[in-house]
């Protein structure tokens, strides 16, 4: 399928579970026919017992109900958690569930780590946000800053169609050639205009990464970028330092208090590249920041599960709104604004790592390994990952092609 730019949409910003949550749970609940959800991580704490709640009084008043979780970020539901839903008739998948080695999880690659929630055709939800209870802000100190939005009109039709072709049982056109798309043009730009874009590991694998490179190269005035799990390619960077340099205001946030050590060492090896070429950087120092979201100028703006890292670009499964909307990008804006006023702290030159041979060698390196990043992952084992219903003993009656699916395993 290939979606257009939508008007005539009305677009909310949920900051956090604790809007975001009480959004999803009340749609779920006044759902008519169908509810699709899909999400990189489901734990069995406070919050996943309230959301397995509404879906079960969901189901049990006849609601449709399909379910798709990543087996690498949640493979430790209780079978009596999962077998409560089934049993009222949900359909519960697995993304590639993996067997675990040594008590450890295989299945590193390639996740499915979109957030979407489709409820009839009327409300979608797409983000960063998780479903754990370190999305909610008295969690304390490790709570997580995260974004998602609420989104009525018509671009939730295109994301409903996006869902029913990609579950089992919609066998997908395969070509021996692969066709390279390019961002969609917005030819009229307007209001409450939205377009729905996602990566996969077939015919769409760098449209979200386009996006993001086109909209740097049409920036007039201003950019803030604020992503979690910051190691773009050199092209991105490239673009970034190229925005800055005729002018334009690049901010860019990212996390000083990461939830894995890891995140400020990759990050910080960038910082000397960036800075020297004007691009203004924040370190968020308030929490963990989870959020994958941008704007541009006065109209232009990304919320979605997609991080500006090699997974995320390169790898995973991903999906982000584009929005063309004064209003929200003015909303969007004035948070992430007030992010780097209250909780940030802008990387001044005594942060960047002082110029030497041995820090040129590395940052060469460093490079040229994010340039060629996405082609050394296709040296990685191919395999086709599975979608694969919860195991018996509980299990809704289904079609005879789901059945055949559930056994061979469908294709995503």
């Amino acid at each position: 399928m290939k979606c257009t730019w939508q008007e005539g949409n009305r677009i909310t910003l949920l900051e956090n579970g604790d809007n975001y949550y009480p959004a999803v749970f009340e749609a779920i609940s006044q759902a008519q026919k169908k509810v699709i959800l899909e999400t990189f991580i489901w734990f069995e704490d406070d919050v996943g017992k309230q959301l397995h709640s509404v879906l079960l009084r969901a189901a049990q008043r006849g609601i449709q109900i399909e379910v798709l979780l990543d087996g690498y970020g949640s493979p430790d539901l209780s079978d009596e958690f999962v077998n409560e839903l089934t049993a009222a008739g949900v359909v519960f998948r697995y993304y590639d569930p993996g067997p675990r080695l040594f008590g450890m999880r295989t299945n590193l690659f390639r996740r499915m780590h979109r957030k979407i929630v489709v409820v009839d055709e009327s409300i979608a939800f797409v983000g960063g946000i998780n479903y754990s209870a370190e999305h909610m802000s008295d969690y304390g100190p490790e709570a997580k800053q995260d974004y998602a939005i609420r989104i009525e009109g018509p671009v939730v039709q295109d994301i409903l169609l996006f869902e029913l072709e990609n579950l089992p049982g919609k066998e997908r056109v395969r070509r021996w050639w692969k066709r390279r798309h390019r961002p969609e043009e917005n030819r009229f730009p307007g209001e409450a205009q939205a377009l729905f874009v996602w990566r996969d590991n077939d015919e769409h694998r760098d449209d979200i990464e386009r996006h993001y490179l086109k909209m740097l190269a049409n920036a007039k005035r201003e950019v803030i970028i604020a992503n979690a799990y910051f190691f773009p390619g050199y092209r991105l960077l490239h673009a970034m330092r190229n925005a800055a340099r005729r002018g334009v205001r690049v901010k860019l946030i990212v996390q000083g208090e990461p939830d894995m050590p890891i995140v400020k060492v990759g990050a910080r090896l960038l910082y000397n590249y960036l800075v020297k070429g004007g691009v203004q950087i924040y370190e968020y120092r308030r929490r963990p920041l989870h959020g994958k979201v941008a704007v541009m100028d006065d109209h232009w703006a990304t919320v979605g599960s997609s991080n500006l890292d090699p997974l995320s670009l390169s790898l995973n499964l991903e999906a982000n709104l584009i929005i063309y909307d004064r209003q929200f990008n003015q909303t969007l804006r004035d948070n992430l604004q007030g992010l780097i006023t209250h909780d940030c702290v802008r990387v001044d030159e005594s942060m960047v790592p002082k110029r030497s041979w041995w820090n040129l060698g590395i940052g060469v390196v460093v490079f040229h390994f994010l340039r060629h990043f996405p082609a050394m992952v296709g040296w990685l084992p191919a395999h086709t990952p599975k979608l694969a219903l919860v195991d018996p003993p509980v299990q809704p009656e289904m079609e005879t092609q789901d059945r055949v699916e559930a056994e061979d395993g469908g294709k995503t």
